[in-house]
């Protein structure tokens, strides 16, 4: 292999016989990329080879395995007839069997080790598309994260974004004069949809540590770039959080390379398997910004391959970005088949040796039709290609090989444990109990002023003796008691009271009248 190049395979001539090399060169390989084909026609082999040749050239991968099949290119190729026959017809020699450094990811780190990000990186509008939001729902969610800004919440994992979402619901009138109406409804309607996705394993997605670039970047001791494997499988069960997942990726990887120009050869290549899922029903403003990374992101070094089976399922906006293209076998049954057909033919550099049209529907397994960028970033005549055989295993590892590699990984520890350190639930959580804290404690001192006031006018001394409030009110009983009469009684002493002044005048007046006598 050329070291500014990667060999692809042998074009076929009218003659039937292999001999031009079809290269792809390493100066022109950030300029992107597109592998398309029907299913079973030879994409993955592509993209195996691909792979590998980016590795050998000393040039980072990311890639997803969807079916697995990817993952044995981290061991040794087996000979098999059929492989040895490719190589033979298309004059590779020597054809070396060969195995590649690769470091094994998954979102739920069962296959591979897990890879993270926090809410906050992930930012609105990728979650908004992660969720299905309306613009209402969209609206309130970054009014949200305008609020965890000002307040210095921490938005790691899904729990900061509910208890978030819980405080904003709770301020709903104050925040919604100075940003505009948030409605309790729509704050439901986000909580019911993180419900559904923490249920469908995104909840292993968010959190801590959080992937560094630098460990996607790696290469080896001998100048090979790591090949970093997604194991998908599982992650197809929930296509929108792969898509976000991935184009987080390149929005992570655009927001933080520097300008480097145009390298000699790309400082990563990142292969986007089943293409279509990112294109899916996506708002146009994603579709814009999947359109300006890829524009731009060729600067920084970083080539974006997409990997589906329609050239239809790219837009075209995108799809004019993409300078080398590999064409599998497509049918053309349907009116909408033919037109992709059509599609992938028109947009190839034309060869008077055969028609592309008719070329694409009649590709065999392994064939493709290939143009990549020559001299001066100019397309090349399309060709008719016989793809070259891997020189790793082809299928997948088991899983004593795949534990094996985990273990010997160099990031192996890095991630394989969960941080739940304080962020927004932490906060608001503490903010809550110490409100509740306080107001128990306002109502205790109520309480207790209410009883002190209550004490304080207690008869008969109206609190100005030392006693308690039980001696008191034993003592202005027995006050009372003693001071106690009843009517009968009150009516028997008046009578005794005027008999005895009646009594006493008669005494008093017969004996002032004796003494008059004896006079």
């Amino acid at each position: 292999m050329a070291e500014d190049s990667i060999f692809l395979g042998a074009s076929r001539h009218p003659d039937d016989s292999y001999q031009q090399a079809e290269r792809l060169l390493l100066r022109y390989a950030n300029r992107h990329g597109l592998v398309t084909g029907a299913t079973g026609t030879g994409k993955t082999v592509t993209l195996q080879i691909l792979t590998e040749g980016f590795s050998n050239a000393g040039v980072p991968v990311f890639c997803a395995d969807v079916k697995g099949d990817l993952s044995g290119i981290a061991m040794m190729g087996e000979e098999k007839d059929f492989l040895t026959k490719r190589a033979d017809t298309i004059k590779l020699d020597p054809y070396e069997f060969q195995e590649f450094p690769v470091i094994f990811w998954d979102l739920f780190g069962e296959k591979g080790h897990p890879i993270r990000t926090t809410i906050s990186e992930m930012g609105p509008l990728l979650l908004s598309r992660l969720m299905n939001l309306t613009d209402a729902q969209e609206g309130v969610l970054n009014i949200a994260f305008r609020i965890a800004d000002e307040e210095g919440l921490l938005l790691l994992d899904m729990k900061d974004l509910q208890a978030l979402l819980v405080h904003v619901a709770d301020r709903a009138d104050e925040i919604g004069a100075r940003y505009g109406n948030v409605s309790k409804q729509s704050v439901g309607a986000i909580q019911r949809t993180l419900l559904v996705l923490e249920q469908q394993g995104a909840n292993f997605f968010f959190g801590e540590p959080a992937l560094k670039i630098s460990d996607i970047m790696r290469t080896t001791p001998d100048g090979r770039g790591a090949i970093n494997v997604l194991a998908a499988d599982k992650l197809m069960m929930n296509p929108r959080l792969y898509a976000t997942f991935l184009l987080w990726l390149l929005s992570e990887l655009f927001e933080e390379l520097p300008e480097v120009g145009d390298p000699d050869r790309p400082r990563l290549v990142f292969f986007f398997d089943e293409a279509h899922l990112l294109f899916d029903e996506a708002p146009k403003i994603l579709v814009d910004r999947v359109e300006q990374v890829v524009r731009l992101i060729r600067s920084k070094g970083v080539g974006v391959y997409f990997v589906t089976q329609n050239p239809l399922d790219v837009p075209e906006t995108v799809l004019s970005q993409l300078g080398n293209r590999i064409q599998h076998a497509l049918r053309a049954y349907t009116p909408r088949e033919q037109k992709a057909v059509k599609t992938a033919a028109d947009t190839f550099r034309p060869n008077p040796e055969f028609d592309c049209f008719e070329a694409i529907t009649k590709l065999g397994v392994g064939e493709a039709l290939v143009s990549t960028l020559e001299a001066k970033g100019v397309p090349a005549m399309v060709q008719r290609t016989l793809i070259r055989p891997p020189a790793s295993r082809l299928g997948p590892i088991t899983d004593v090989e795949r534990d094996r590699l985990l273990k010997a990984s160099p990031v192996f520890g890095q991630y394989d444990e969960s941080i739940d350190r304080e962020s927004a639930f932490e906060i608001l959580q503490k903010k809550a109990e110490d409100k509740a804290k306080a107001e128990a404690e306002a109502q205790k001192a109520e309480e207790a002023g209410a009883a002190e006031e209550r004490s304080r006018w207690s008869l008969p001394d109206f609190g100005g003796s030392g006693t308690t409030t039980t001696t008191k009110r034993k003592t202005t009983t027995r006050r009372r008691t003693s001071n106690r009469q009843s009517v009968s009684e009150a009516a028997l002493k008046s009578v005794v009271r005027s008999v005895g002044t009646s009594l006493g005048r008669a005494l008093v007046r017969g004996i002032l009248g004796s003494l008059k006598k004896g006079r």
